[in-house]
């Protein structure tokens, strides 16, 4: 009796359980709602001598079933850069211990031929056909081409490599630092999966074991990349301009007439992004041709408890994409919060290696605990104020899936937003903004404090309604950040006639003023990406005037982030023809265009407006007055795009102002995203419940559809996506030539 206690003790002994995630393309899609934990063998740490003596391999086994069920811990070690990240997902058993006993493992390893036992310093390794081996054996086989079993001839869907140890990790002035504490133990499990359709563009999830701190100061960024530097000196002479046109409402006004309201539409145009004809490491993950000013950029991450299962999984995917499309000049940074925040590690610049630390470091994600947005977004800042170096171009990433459970906000309404948010954002230097591209994800985020965020940032924010959307949301914003051709671009408009005085600039978002003496203004645009347009509204009064009248003249001035030059751009007047007698006025199609938008922004405001007093009624009614008026406009009567575009945008609206319960799911978040798209006239990721190609196509630019179309790529080639996908359309037809 003595006897079979202590076998039992010991066979408890050597078979501690450890819970072994489940990856997406292990689940069996017949049986999404599966509840069976999965559980693996491994070796005692503290107490058995093999975590001592086994230095070249790494130990695992893993029961049959267990490896058919689930799979194994894999991992995208060195080589796997272009597979994605996955996480486990939460079952309702959790831990339990493996039925089968230690005899399970007393038997002999069919490559060498000698006794398997635990304990023995060597590593097992069971495959998906039940049939065991020693690791080291098995792994060696492997690596000299075999992908089958040695006893039954199975081909094998997952394979085992041998990996390195912590200690053998690359080393340098990086860290990586598991966010939610880390596990005890130095042992990984380390397979490989074999390679198939499904599974490309996935890197599979790895419990990095090394635990560290923030230090005090975030002045450990990577040194920027010289010869990137140098390269961007001999790109002299192929520079592309602003360009800048003008539109009058009225090209003909009567000479004896005079206008006390007649509106000048100011179009900007950014150029295209500069071919480089030279080899240089400027461009993407993927090698694309394409020079660009480098990036800062650093995300910070919800990972709290809510985001626990296919969400975090989705995220890692998706962190997956940005750092594949980041280029070897560009830095990255990671931030996770949850109850607190934590630097993964710090700005590092997306080289080969660095991108294979990247990805260990987000895959090390779990989820737990609460929600401290502002702890994150600190830790963000932090990072940005406190680098050593600056790349030209930097932005944050921010996204969050649920309410601030630490800071103290004002409750979902019309409020503006924390006050303490707007404390934490990056201090500026000169007119340099850093924006804050927000995120909310799902059906409970505060998407009043995310707006709020984003626009006291001059950043946008984006409303992620299903999870498949996350990498779609993150490819359209690094498409346009990889993308800035001006910074700190400065409008400035003058009076030519002596009777000719501003009345008002409507400018979005974007900072306008009018001098006192009403004949000068200004409006501050900042960043503009390659071939993104802008367009403002200028008010003026006509005198009367014969031949000819000279209302005003335009200019601006802006930097090149990729030359570090300074670009003043010649102005450029608008005059109007003044004839004894104008049979018919015809309105400028582009001047009436611009009015509805910002007519129907107004307008979105107002319904939201009453939507949050509960008067859906009346909510609902100011948006169908909107679209009957934009229809009814010369421009809508014409089929301007950008006019179907609002209409269906206002519809979309409506439909979410149903009752008070999508409004406050879905509706709130939805006329958040579309306020901030249209006031800063760049593109949003939003919900859309329809299959209208018009919703997500406003203000896209070249850039942002291919690296939108990458992304859908990559995502077909790995799972289908139940939900439609962001539209890659340009957003409208080119403007006719000035009048």
């Amino acid at each position: 009796m003595e006897s079979r206690w202590r076998k039992a003790k010991m066979s408890l002994g050597l078979n501690l359980c450890v819970y072994v995630p489940r990856t997406l393309e292990g689940d069996d899609a017949s049986s999404p709602n599966t509840a069976s934990s999965t559980a693996a063998l491994v070796s005692p740490v503290a107490s058995s001598s093999s975590a001592a003596t086994s230095t070249n391999t790494t130990p695992t086994a893993a029961s049959a079933e267990q490896s058919s069920a689930n799979g194994k811990v894999n991992s995208g070690g060195a080589g796997a850069g272009a597979l994605m990240p996955t996480t486990p997902t939460p079952t309702s058993a959790g831990l339990r211990l493996s039925k089968s006993g230690s005899k399970s493992f007393k038997k002999t390893c069919a490559i060498c031929l000698t006794t398997m036992k635990p304990g023995q310093g060597h590593a097992l390794f069971t495959a998906e056909c039940s049939h065991t081996f020693h690791f080291h054996c098995i792994s060696a086989n492997v690596k000299h081409g075999s992908s089958s079993c040695p006893v039954c001839r199975i081909k094998w869907k997952e394979l085992p490599f041998r990996g390195p140890l912590p200690a053998e990790l690359p080393q340098g002035n990086v860290r990586i630092n598991p966010v939610n504490g880390y596990q005890n133990g130095g042992h990984m499990n380390i397979l490989r999966p074999l390679p198939r359709a499904r599974s490309s563009g996935r890197l599979h999830h790895l419990a990095t074991l090394l635990p560290d701190t923030d230090p005090s100061t975030f002045n450990d960024d990577e040194p920027l990349d010289l010869l990137c530097e140098e390269a961007n000196d001999t790109q002299q002479g192929c520079l592309r301009t602003v360009e800048i046109k003008t539109y009058p409402e009225f090209t003909e006004v009567p000479e004896n007439t005079s206008e006390r309201n007649f509106t000048v539409l100011i179009h900007l145009k950014a150029p295209l992004a500069q071919d480089l004809q030279s080899s240089s490491n400027l461009g993407d993950g993927n090698g694309l041709s394409t020079t660009r000013a480098p990036v800062d950029l650093i995300t910070v991450l919800d990972v709290s408890g809510s985001m626990a299962g296919t969400k975090l999984a989705l995220l890692k995917r998706a962190m997956g994409f940005v750092i594949q499309n980041l280029g070897s000049s560009d830095r990255l940074s990671v931030i996770a919060f949850s109850s607190s925040a934590r630097r993964l590690f710090p700005l590092r610049r997306m080289t080969e290696s660095g991108r294979q630390q990247s990805l260990l470091a987000v895959n090390s994600l779990t989820s737990n605990g609460g929600t401290n947005i502002a702890e994150g977004l600190r830790k963000g800042s932090k990072v940005i104020e406190e680098r050593q170096a600056k790349n030209p171009v930097c932005s944050i990433i921010l996204l969050s899936d649920g309410q601030d459970t630490y800071t103290v906000s004002p409750t979902a309404g019309v409020h503006q937003g924390a006050p303490e948010y707007c404390a934490l954002l990056p201090s500026t230097n000169g007119n340099q903004q850093v924006p804050v591209h927000v995120f909310g994800f799902g059906a409970d985020h505060d998407s009043v404090s995310l707006h709020s965020i984003s626009q006291t940032s001059g950043g946008t924010f984006s409303f992620i309604e299903t999870e498949a959307a996350i990498q779609d949301a993150f490819a359209q914003c690094i498409g346009g950040l990889l993308s800035v051709v001006a910074q700190g671009l400065h409008v400035k408009v003058e009076s030519l006639h002596p009777d000719v005085h501003f009345g008002s600039i409507r400018s979005g978002s974007y900072s306008s003023r009018v001098s006192d003496d009403k004949r000068n203004g200004s409006i501050d645009v900042g960043d503009l990406y390659a071939e993104e347009e802008r367009d403002f509204l200028v008010s003026v009064n006509v005198p009367p005037g014969y031949g000819e009248t000279a209302l005003l003249k335009v200019g601006c001035v802006y930097k090149n982030p990729l030359m570090k030059e300074t670009v003043n751009m010649a102005d450029v007047q608008v005059k109007i023809s003044r004839p004894a007698f104008v049979s018919v006025q015809s309105v400028s199609i582009e001047v009436d265009r611009q009015k509805n938008r910002l007519h129907a922004a107004e307008v979105m405001a107002e319904a939201r407006f009453s939507a949050e007093r509960s008067d859906l009624t009346n909510s609902v009614s100011l948006l169908e007055d909107c679209r009957r008026m934009i229809m009814g406009s010369a421009s809508g009567q014409s089929g301007d795009r950008l006019c179907q575009a609002l209409d269906a945008e206002l519809k979309e609206m409506q439909d979410r102002m149903a009752n008070q319960q999508r409004y406050e799911a879905s509706g709130r978040a939805y006329v958040l995203s579309g306020l901030s798209s249209h006031s800063w006239q760049r593109a949003t990721a939003r919900g859309d419940s329809t299959d209208s190609e018009s919703l997500i196509q406003a203000y896209q630019t070249s850039s942002m559809v291919d690296m939108l179309l990458r992304s859908q790529t990559m995502s077909r080639s790995s799972t289908p996506r139940p939900t439609p996908q962001m539209r890659h359309a340009k957003s409208f037809p080119a403007r006719p030539q000035p009048r």
